[in-house]
């Protein structure tokens, strides 16, 4: 019992450093967008675009993915989608157009999907009915991790040497994490894999739950990537210079690493996961308004890291609730399949709202109310919840 309690903590701390590429490759473009638009004339609604790009791929192919588990292991499939982020990052660093830019964060999105569906998989898998929020929580903050390691670390390549390292250093990140997912990892002994090749097993119920649940998580997301893109040109507007700026705005990123985990921990213990994730909601949306009084600015991404971005791990773990364990991936391909539709559009609608009014106000502002529909969402799922049994 002692060994398999350690192999699932190791295994989770394999998956979350593995994971941090994904968010260290997402966030290259949102960090050398200053110098794409100065060397390659890019607008902001192109940027928006690009940023966006990288989840469009999980709209058509996050199903496709669920089903592709029925026949091969996860920690392949796993290390697949890690190479493929190598990939897109390569062809996007030596890229000198939007079009070949284009074409390497779609293939960084087919990456995206493929590793991010059976990350969440094996970690609902080995944590299930014990402390799932407290893992997922562990889980989903290497996202921000990688997005703060990137904040830093691509601004500052590509302000003092050039752009194109950026993507050539979150490259070689995933190329290793995926040869040690694929060496190491292990699947939970009591993993169930669902028979019937490319029958379609979720029942009425699960689909609803799911796609609910998706959204609660797809709303979230698309509140932080727009933040992520946005707040830094807000600070730069109120007078901070780029890599200060990129550096406040990184401060969220690196407080939301520690503070997600506690708040998987608090909801674990209390049992109050929707108290809490009302609560971190209600905090989001007050640290964004902060973020345009200058002299708040540094307490707003504090306010932002420590309780706005905490709840992600108790979002994630709804899907244990949306779905039976037998269908756990062709289940998560359903939750991907919304969660990218949703979220795909936000950072181009945010680019477009600034190309329109010049002022970094709106695109927040759109932030905000994406915050306030994912406490929506989540009183949503559990109304359908006590309605629709599995």
């Amino acid at each position: 019992m002692a060994q398999s309690n350690r192999t699932r903590w190791f295994i989770l701390a394999l998956l979350f450093f593995a994971r941090i590429g994904l968010g260290f490759q997402f966030q290259t473009l949102g960090s050398v967008a200053g110098q794409l638009t100065e060397q390659l004339g890019l607008n902001y609604t192109e940027i928006g675009s690009l940023i966006g790009l990288f989840m469009v791929p999980g709209m058509i192919l996050a199903l496709p993915a669920g089903f592709a588990g029925r026949f091969m292991s996860d920690r392949f499939i796993v290390g697949l989608g890690l190479i493929a982020l190598a990939a897109g990052g390569g062809l996007a660093a030596v890229a000198d157009s939007f079009n070949l830019l284009a074409a390497g964060r779609l293939i960084c999105g087919i990456g995206f999907v493929l590793s991010t569906i059976f990350l969440t998989k094996i970690v609902a898998d080995w944590f299930s009915g014990k402390e799932l929020a407290t893992a997922m929580s562990v889980l989903v903050m290497s996202w921000p991790f990688g997005i703060a390691m990137g904040q830093i670390g691509h601004g500052w390549l590509a302000v003092n040497f050039d752009w194109r390292w950026a993507f050539v250093t979150a490259s070689l990140y995933c190329l290793a994490g995926a040869l040690l997912v694929m060496f190491f990892c292990r699947e939970a002994p009591e993993s169930a894999k669902a028979n019937g090749g490319f029958q379609f097993t979720l029942n009425r119920n699960e689909v609803l739950l799911t796609v609910i649940a998706s959204a609660v998580w797809s709303f979230f997301n698309a509140g932080y990537v727009v933040y992520l893109s946005f707040a830094p040109i807000a600070l730069v507007a109120g007078g901070y210079e780029t890599v200060s700026a990129l550096g406040v705005v990184s401060i969220a990123s690196w407080i939301m690493i520690f503070s997600g985990i506690v708040c998987g921990q608090i909801a674990d213990r209390s049992g109050r996961h929707d108290t809490v994730l009302y609560v971190c909601m209600t905090a989001a949306i007050l640290a964004v308004m902060m973020l345009f009084v200058r002299p708040l600015s540094v307490p707003s991404s504090l306010l932002f890291g420590l309780m706005g971005m905490a709840p992600a791990g108790v979002i994630m773990a709804l899907t244990a609730s949306a779905m039976r364990p037998k269908n756990r991936a062709l289940g998560m391909g359903v939750f991907f399949s919304c969660y990218f539709l949703i979220q795909a559009p936000a950072p181009a609608i945010a680019g477009w709202l600034y190309d329109l009014t010049a002022d970094a106000f709106w695109p927040i502002l759109f932030a905000m109310a994406l915050f306030f529909v994912t406490a929506v969402a989540n009183l949503a799922f559990r109304f359908a919840q006590k309605r629709l049994p599995l």
